[in-house]
C-alpha cells in the first residue's frame, strides 16, 4: 500500500477526500501518487525570488509522468542580507527549523513522494537534513546559480562589493565605483555567483546523488534550469515506482565521494557543518578527521570565486560536477558503484553523459591541479583541541605558515569597528569570540571583516581565528569553527591580547604560545562573557546546540 492510501483509502477516510475536493482535486488526481513539493520561494532571497518558475516546472514534469503534486512552503534567510548584524544569528539555527517544518507537513500528510526546491545557504542543507530523516522517494532541484556581474568589462559578485567596502577606505576605490559595483554585482535571479556556500551545497548534492547532473551549475535565468527542473518531477515518479529513497543512495561510499568532490571543487568551509549534520540523519557518522584524510589525498583542480577568478556559470561551461567527477573517477578517486536519483550507478550516469572538460583552466586535471591537496584543511592544537577549519584553496601563500600577534574581540561588530577603523596591521591575528553556536548563539557568518582585511590589502598580512564561522565568499587566512567554543570553556576564551599565536596549515596546526602555567592561571580567573538573549529561538538554539566540530546540529 503507498503511503498516501493511509490518508485516502477506505470508508472511514471520507472527511479527508472531501476535504482534498475542497482544493479542487479531482478523484482521479486522489487515485494517483501524491508528491510534496517544497518550495521556498519567497520575496526575501535573490536566489528564490524565481522559484515559484521552478516549482511550476516540477509540478508540470510529475503531473506529465502521472502524478498529483501538492505544493507547500518553508522558509528561508538570505545570509547576505543577515551579514554584521544580529540577523545573522537566525541563519544556522534556521536549518534546523527548515529540517523540522518539512518533517511535520510529509508526516502530516502521507506523500508517496517528495521533491524539494531550495538554492540558498541553510535552506539547501536543511532540506537534505529533511529529506534523509524521512526517507521517502525523493529527488532535489536547486534555482541554480546567478550569473556573475559586469563592471568595467571584468566579472564582479557580491564578494566584489564586500570587498569594496574595504577598498573605498583604502583608497583604491571611489565611492561612485562603489555605488556602480552596487547595481551590476548581482544581476539577477539565483544563488550568488561564487563558490560560495549555497552552490557548495547544490554542486554537492549532484555529487551525492541526489540531485541530477546540473543541477549545481546549469545558471538560474536559463530555459535549461526549467527543464531539468521538469526532468526531476518526472524522476521523482520513477524513484516512487521502484521505491529508491534517500538513504538507498547516502551511504558511506557516498559519503567519501561528497568530501571528494568537496575537496576538489574548493567547496565553503561551511560543508563542514552542513555535511556532518545531513549524514546524521542517515544515522552515518561524518568526522573532521575523515574531511582531512580525504583532503590530504584529493588534489584542488578548481578555483573559483573567492578562491580564484571563475564562477559557477564557467565550471557549468567547463563541463559541470559530471566533468569533475569524471575526472576523478578516471583516477581510481571516487566509488563509481554509488546508487544515484537517477535510478542507475554513478558509472552508468557518466558512460551516459560522456562528460569531457572542454574549459581546462577552469577545472584542471588530476595530473595538473591547482594543489596536491584539497581546499579546506582541518587544524588542530591546544587553541582548538577539536578541530577549526580554513579555506586553503583561498590562503595567500605567505599566510600559509604565520606567527602573529593577537588581537582580541568579543563581537563581530568590534573587531569590524578596528578593521575599519584603521587599528589592525600587518602582522595581526584578529581573534573574534563568543560567536560560536552556544555563544553566539547561532554562530554568525563573518564575510564582513574579512572581505574588509581583503579590501585594505591586508589579506597577504592578517589572519582572522574566531568560533564562529565565514561565509563560502570569505578568502584570506579566516579560520573558523574553533572546538571548543569561548563559550564553552576552550582555549579561545583564555586569549589576550599581545599573545603570540603560530598558524601552520600544512603541518595542520594551531597553537596559542602562551605557557600551560598561565593558561590554568587564567582558566582560574575566566568568568562566561554575559551576553543577554532576548529571543525565544536562540535561548533554545543555545542550550540546544551541539559543537561546530559535530555540525552544530540540536541534540536530541
Amino acid at each position: 500500500m503507498s503511503r498516501s492510501h493511509k490518508m485516502l483509502k477506505g470508508l472511514e477516510k471520507a472527511p479527508h477526500r472531501s476535504l482534498l475536493f475542497a482544493l479542487g482535486m479531482t478523484r482521479e488526481e486522489m487515485q494517483r501518487p501524491l508528491i510534496g513539493v517544497v518550495n521556498s520561494a519567497n520575496e526575501i532571497i535573490p536566489g528564490h525570488m524565481h522559484l515559484d518558475t521552478i516549482a511550476q516546472a516540477v509540478k508540470d514534469g510529475i503531473r506529465m509522468a502521472g502524478g498529483t503534486p501538492m505544493e507547500f512552503p518553508t522558509i528561508g534567510v538570505c545570509d547576505g542580507l543577515a551579514m554584521n548584524h544580529e540577523g545573522m544569528k537566525m541563519s544556522l539555527p534556521s536549518r534546523e527549523l527548515i529540517a523540522d517544518s518539512i518533517e511535520i507537513s510529509a508526516v502530516a500528510v502521507p506523500f508517496d513522494g517528495l521533491v524539494f526546491i531550495p538554492n540558498c545557504d541553510k535552506i539547501v542543507p536543511g532540506m537534505l537534513m529533511a529529506m534523509l530523516r524521512l526517507n521517502i522517494p525523493s529527488i532535489i532541484i536547486s534555482g541554480g546559480p546567478m550569473l556573475p556581474g559586469k563592471m568595467h568589462g571584468q566579472p564582479v559578485d557580491l564578494i566584489s562589493v564586500f570587498e569594496g567596502v574595504g577598498e573605498l577606505k583604502r583608497g583604491t576605490m571611489t565611492e561612485a565605483e562603489l555605488e556602480r559595483m552596487e547595481e551590476c554585482a548581482c544581476p539577477g535571479c539565483g544563488s550568488c555567483a561564487g563558490m560560495f556556500t549555497a552552490n557548495s551545497m547544490n554542486c554537492l548534492s549532484e555529487a551525492l546523488g541526489l540531485a541530477l547532473p546540473g543541477n549545481g551549475t546549469i545558471p538560474a535565468p536559463t530555459s535549461a534550469r526549467i527543464r531539468l527542473a521538469k526532468q526531476a518531477g518526472m524522476q521523482v515518479m520513477r524513484l516512487v515506482e521502484k521505491n529508491i529513497c534517500p538513504r538507498d543512495i547516502v551511504t558511506s561510499k557516498s559519503i567519501a565521494n561528497g568530501v571528494t568532490v568537496d575537496m576538489a571543487l574548493g567547496c565553503s568551509t561551511n560543508t563542514v557543518l552542513h555535511l556532518p549534520a545531513i549524514f546524521r540523519e542517515a544515522e552515518l557518522d561524518l568526522t573532521l578527521d575523515i574531511f582531512d584524510s580525504i583532503s590530504r589525498s584529493t588534489p584542488n583542480l578548481c578555483r573559483l570565486s573567492p578562491a580564484g577568478p571563475h564562477h559557477i556559470a564557467d565550471l557549468d561551461e567547463a563541463g559541470g560536477i559530471p566533468a569533475v567527477m569524471a575526472e576523478l573517477a578516471a583516477h581510481g578517486r571516487l566509488n563509481t558503484d554509488v546508487l544515484t536519483v537517477t535510478g542507475k550507478t554513478l558509472a552508468e550516469n557518466l558512460a551516459a553523459l560522456q562528460p569531457r572538460i572542454t574549459r581546462p583552466k577552469v577545472i584542471r586535471t588530476v595530473d595538473d591541479p591547482y594543489s596536491s591537496e584539497g581546499g579546506i584543511a582541518i587544524l588542530k592544537g591546544n587553541l582548538a583541541e577539536h578541530g577549526a577549519v580554513v579555506k586553503q584553496s583561498a590562503v595567500a601563500p605567505e599566510m600559509m605558515q604565520r606567527t602573529g600577534v593577537a588581537r582580541v574581540f568579543e563581537s563581530e561588530e568590534d573587531a569590524v569597528a578596528a578593521i575599519l577603523g584603521d587599528q589592525i596591521k600587518a602582522g595581526d591575528i584578529v581573534v573574534i569570540r563568543n560567536e560560536g553556536p552556544v555563544g553566539g548563539p547561532g554562530m554568525r557568518e563573518m564575510l564582513t571583516p574579512t572581505a574588509a582585511i581583503s579590501g585594505l590589502g591586508l589579506g597577504a598580512d592578517v589572519a582572522l581565528l574566531t568560533d564562529g564561522r565565514f561565509s563560502g565568499g570569505t578568502r584570506g587566512a579566516a579560520i573558523g569553527h574553533i572546538s571548543p567554543e569561548a563559550a564553552e570553556g576552550g582555549i579561545i576564551a583564555l586569549v589576550q591580547d599581545n599573545d603570540q599565536i603560530k598558524i601552520d596549515i600544512p603541518a595542520r596546526t594551531l597553537e596559542l604560545l602562551v605557557e600551560k602555567q598561565e593558561l590554568e592561571r587564567r582558566r582560574q580567573e575566566w568568568k562566561p562573557y554575559p551576553k543577554e538573549i532576548t529571543s525565544s529561538v536562540l535561548r533554545c538554539y543555545s542550550r540546544m546546540a551541539s559543537s561546530a566540530a559535530h555540525g552544530a546540529v540540536t541534540k536530541i
